[in-house]
């Protein structure tokens, strides 16, 4: 007889490829059998009238990420993965984000020293390269992709990150052939700062000139040059919080010309628009980039989840309490739009948002909902199998929904550190009543039973995903295609 840690029986039990009847065997955090009428494990989980999914991968949040400038991330790692684990996602990826003149490895470091202790839910890290130094682009990066730092963040806008197009396509080279994936945040830096410049000079300063001073078209632009520096490498990108129209075209032109560009949304982008950022200085809890757009755009994006177009969907969580001196309010006053820190929250209302308005409503179906917040992103980052799916071997993280479940989101009923949330008053139906992290429970009916310390660091591997297309001499709408090894050699002479 199987003697089986846990049971979780009479669920549908749904991945991004098929929905079943099955009862789940768990065993020192895996999963070891899918089946009906699986014998009794030590503890019984009965999942009747309810769904059995994969715990969500929310590929794309910042926790306690170094600030400038007096500020401070209102989430930590302990605060943060316990607001994850009571919205159903097991396991996060947030940035180590280098300083100008700081090695990217110790910004590694200092990162794993913030996180140790803290975690409910598993995690990995993105790296962000702001000082793409020689050191940086053939020795440590190098290194640290091998160590298993599979991904990292690139900057096309904000002062203290951005990178100008040589040192982009350095990068992009780098990851090449070192198999990693680029991520690219996307709007025009200096178009941005043109048009801010313009607004102050009229005395527009409110927060909802923020999203006047960031057009779709200054999206539209950074996106296509992104994907032009993609296509010279030849290599794989994502494109980051994809907010409408403008930026999709784009993605659309790339797919059609056979370009490997992946695409990232957030539910600020399907469930808010540029009108929250009116009404005075609680427009500020809204400020985000690229801002929200307008309601027609909120059906385009809708549009590229169901045809296929977006890859994932991540909630960008960056935490800053609104009536805090460290937060909205800097140094305890209401500032001009280009002074608020830009992010919201969302780590833990970002499936049952997309849930509700998603799979309830008929936009997308189960299946593509779990390929969307778990299955995909894991394939992304290298983590799948071991997440980001219910199959035999891999870990058992597992979120047990209540589909009928109505919820008016208030924020005291959440369990982030912010002081707020931008989804106030929202009605949803779906809501994750049971969180498993590699079997053990982590929230479970309205109370938080994981500890901090729990969660695990996970190396990522190099993912398949980023792997550059197959050039040939007769592929002519390639550059470098006669000579596939250049741009390694080219990643290897970075001379300053």
């Amino acid at each position: 007889m199987d003697n089986f840690d846990t049971v979780i029986r009479n669920g549908t039990v749904a991945t991004a490829c098929e929905t079943m009847a099955a009862d789940i065997g768990i065993r020192d955090g895996r999963v070891v059998a899918l089946g009906q009428g699986l014998p009794r494990g030590r503890d019984e989980i009965d999942a009747r009238g309810l769904l059995v999914l994969p715990g969500g991968v929310d590929a794309h949040c910042h926790l306690d990420q170094p600030m400038g400038e007096g500020l401070r991330m209102a989430d930590d790692f302990r605060s943060g993965t316990r607001s994850a684990a009571c919205g159903g996602t097991t396991t996060v990826i947030p940035f180590a984000a280098q300083q100008r003149g700081q090695s990217l490895r110790a910004a590694v470091e200092d990162y794993h020293a913030r996180a140790e202790g803290k975690a409910l839910v598993d995690y990995a890290f993105h790296m962000i390269v702001a000082d793409p130094t020689p050191a940086v682009l053939n020795d440590e990066l190098p290194a640290l992709i091998e160590a298993g730092y599979t991904s990292f963040k690139i900057y096309m806008t904000y002062d203290d990150l951005k990178l100008d197009d040589r040192q982009i396509l350095r990068l992009l080279a780098v990851a090449r052939q070192h198999g990693a994936l680029a991520m690219v945040h996307a709007e025009n830096a200096d178009c941005i700062a043109w048009l801010t410049e313009a607004l102050e000079s009229a005395g527009h300063v409110a927060p909802k000139y923020h999203a006047a001073a960031r057009p779709m078209a200054i999206e539209r632009e950074a996106t296509h040059r992104a994907i032009t520096l993609a296509e010279l490498v030849d290599v794989p990108i994502l494109i980051v919080h994809v907010s409408g129209r403008d930026a999709i075209d784009q993605i659309r032109w790339a797919h059609a010309h056979g370009l490997r560009i992946y695409a990232e949304t957030c539910p600020q982008y399907l469930f808010l628009t540029a009108e929250h950022l009116g009404g005075g200085y609680e427009g500020a809890k809204c400020v985000c980039s690229p801002p929200p757009r307008d309601r027609a755009n909120q059906r385009i994006v809708w549009d590229g989840l169901s045809d296929g177009l977006f890859t994932i969907v991540s909630s960008d969580h960056a935490p800053f309490r609104f009536d805090d001196p460290q937060g909205k309010k800097p140094g305890g006053k209401e500032v001009p739009f280009q002074y608020i820190p830009n992010g919201i929250p969302g780590l833990e209302t970002r499936l049952p948002l997309l849930f509700s308005e998603g799979v309830r409503s008929g936009r997308l179906t189960l299946n593509q909902f779990v390929a969307l917040t778990a299955t995909n992103p894991a394939k992304l980052y290298g983590l799948n199998p071991r997440k980001g799916t219910i199959a035999i071997g891999s870990d058992a993280d597992i979120a047990i929904w209540d589909p009928d479940k109505q919820v008016t989101i208030e924020n005291r009923l959440l369990h982030h550190d912010v002081d707020y949330t931008p989804y106030e008053g929202m009605r949803v139906t779906g809501w994750p009543v049971t969180t498993l992290v590699r079997g053990t429970r982590v929230w479970d009916g309205g109370e938080v039973c994981g500890r901090p310390g729990f969660g695990r660091f996970l190396p990522c591997g190099r993912p398949d995903m980023a792997r550059p297309k197959v050039v040939t001499p007769a592929d002519s709408g390639h550059y470098m295609a006669n000579r596939p090894d250049a741009l390694g050699q080219l990643a290897q002479r970075h001379d300053g």
